[in-house]
């Protein structure tokens, strides 16, 4: 008797899976970040800044970790999207079963230029991780993902 792969019928093929791939999920926005994913909709990236002392902070959080403020009052301001590439990893295996067919992809985590310490994470996108080095220049793009819905990616930027 042959060895089968679990779940697979006699004729090899299996079971309840389909031949389409798995949709990405989507961003679910609540009430602190929501703000941050209207502007990503419109291709801004918008990032939290206390109004007490304009220190950025991403993700968004529930108090200022510059000062603290027990006022708590934030706003979303747009920002250049521009920065330098600080790390960066290859994703050898699909976590979640929607970005199979992306796989291997690169997931950088890039210092924006308005702050020190003001990283983001996100795929890189028309690239790979041949040639990337730290400091590489990087800018934000937009992947529309739903009506509505855009997600920040980010690209190198040549000869910067």
């Amino acid at each position: 008797m042959s060895a089968r792969r679990r779940g697979a019928s006699r004729d090899g093929k299996v079971r309840g899976v389909s031949a389409e791939p798995a949709p990405k999920p989507l961003p679910v926005p609540d009430q602190l970040s929501e703000e941050f994913w209207r502007a990503a909709a419109s291709h801004v990236l918008a990032v939290q800044r206390c109004v007490a002392c304009g220190w950025f902070t991403h993700p968004p959080d529930v108090i200022c970790v510059n000062c603290l403020s027990p006022e708590r009052a934030f706003r979303f301001d747009p920002v250049s999207g521009r920065g330098r590439v600080r790390s960066w990893t290859v994703m050898h295996d699909a976590f979640l079963p929607g970005f199979r067919p992306d796989v291997p992809y690169v997931v950088v985590d890039v210092e924006l230029d308005e702050q020190e310490g003001l990283r983001m994470v996100g795929q890189l996108v028309g690239g790979s991780a041949d040639g990337l080095a730290l400091g590489a220049a990087a800018e934000v793009v937009f992947d529309d993902v739903a009506e509505g819905r855009a997600v920040p990616r980010f690209r190198l930027v040549a000869g910067a």
